[in-house]
């Protein structure tokens, strides 16, 4: 992360640019964009999260999120945007989680696909956020080329700033999630496809593709697949009282029935 600046945003200018960047990353259909400038424009102005990350000069990040609900201790996170490979979403998180705690934030939340990998891994094991609720078809559908012609199903990501696993991630030491040596395959991927099997086991493992963005642009009717075994598999799991324990090996859910 060295060689990263980020500073807090305000003027035009620097929030045209932030859409800019967000419309590089998404790639939105004509007239769809992420967030408008005068929203962020009103965020910043009322004290809330708006940042960019530069690095030589150069946007390369930014992330936005607003206070939550009266008494909540709450900080929603609604877009962050990155530069992959730069570890630039990883100082963007960090410098979020040490701002909220600034401003007495306990807790902040966001939202993620369940069948994006990287994101999982991400967020459960790289940050220590805990996901604690499916979401179906949260967001409707969604006009980029990333999400384009998928159900918007998230997980819930929650994130205990003050937390544990929030305080290892932190300390650059990963949640790795334990795996009982009962647990069973309940959602493997067999020939590219999902494949549901029978258990009755305590805890299980949730397998989801390596890359899903290629699987939409390549095979729209495998990624449709996924999308509806993961939502029977971790949805009704979660909907049933069973709890997310984290991301194994890059590629695994492992999750607790009640």
């Amino acid at each position: 992360m060295a060689g990263i600046e980020i500073r807090e945003l305000r003027e035009l200018h620097d929030l045209e640019q932030v859409c800019g960047l967000f419309d590089r990353i998404w790639t939105f259909e004509p007239g769809a964009i992420a967030i408008l400038r005068e929203i962020m424009r009103g965020y910043a102005c009322h004290g809330n999260y708006v940042v960019g990350a530069y690095r030589d000069g150069r946007l390369v990040g930014a992330s936005v999120a607003n206070f939550g609900s009266p008494r909540s201790h709450e900080l929603q996170s609604y877009i962050t945007g990155a530069v992959l490979g730069e570890g630039v979403g990883l100082a963007l998180k960090r410098h979020q989680r040490l701002w909220a705690l600034e401003h007495g934030i306990e807790r902040i939340t966001w939202t993620f696909d369940p069948l994006v990998s990287r994101n999982a891994h991400f967020n459960l094991v790289k940050l220590g956020a805990r996901a604690e609720r499916y979401l179906e078809s949260h967001y409707g559908l969604m006009p980029d080329a990333i999400n384009a012609g998928d159900e918007s199903d998230r997980l819930l990501a929650v994130w205990h700033l003050r937390g544990p696993d929030a305080v290892a991630a932190a300390r650059n030491d990963p949640v790795v999630v334990t795996v009982p040596p009962d647990a069973e395959p309940y959602l493997l991927l067999e020939g590219g496809r999902p494949v549901l099997t029978c258990t009755e086991a305590r805890t299980v493992l949730i397998q989801v593709p390596a890359d899903i963005e290629q699987l939409r642009r390549t095979d729209a009717d495998k990624a449709q697949e996924w999308r509806k075994a993961v939502r029977e598999s971790i949805g009704r799991l979660i909907a049933d009282g069973g709890t997310v324990l984290g991301f194994h090996a890059k590629s695994s859910y492992v999750i607790r029935r009640k």
